[in-house]
């Protein structure tokens, strides 16, 4: 999928392959540095290449998961993913992850990249639901969240430490 992004950007939107893995993985590193709203921060986000390289080549295999990444000639911008269980019980349910460069947040990436992983989930056969979690103070993702259609399902407890001071984190859910 190509798109443009409000400063006039043109995006190209593909499935993750294992050849992306540095790529990815150097992205990681660098957003995590842009913002304390990850789950890792700056240079923490340290995975095997060989090992990160498989786990995308599996998460291609798998009926319920997926990576899309969001380039701009060739360069990574973003990075979305639903990752299920291969497990009976729990397979129904996708937990998405989305991850923006700072440079190109509120250019509607964000909203581009959900639509196309809610479309994609309820057309893969086997999710019919998406969940999610993110910081409480996390406003201008959790207002796109609830105008997607997720809903609050619950509030974890200072789960995360940063520079410490303990943060909240809301559990949120879509049916599809």
């Amino acid at each position: 999928m190509e798109f443009q992004t409000k400063d006039g950007h043109d995006v190209v939107i593909k499935e993750a392959t294992k050849e992306y893995a540095q790529y990815m993985m150097d992205f990681y590193n660098i957003v995590g540095g842009e913002t304390d709203f990850l789950s890792f921060g700056g240079n923490e986000f340290k995975r095997d290449i060989e090992e990160y390289r498989a786990f995308i080549e599996s998460t291609r295999l798998e009926q319920n998961s997926i990576i899309l990444l969001a380039t701009i000639n060739g360069d990574i911008i973003g990075i979305a993913s639903i990752n299920s269980s291969q497990k009976d019980r729990t397979k129904h349910v996708g937990t998405l992850g989305i991850v923006i460069s700072k440079r190109f947040t509120g250019q509607g990436l964000g909203r581009i990249l959900m639509e196309q992983l809610i479309e994609w989930a309820a057309s893969n056969g086997v999710t019919n639901k998406i969940s999610l979690v993110t910081r409480e103070d996390n406003v201008f993702a959790i207002e796109l969240y609830e105008k997607l259609g997720f809903e609050t399902e619950g509030l974890i407890l200072k789960d995360t430490l940063i520079h410490g001071v303990y943060y909240n984190t809301l559990v949120m859910g879509l049916f599809v």
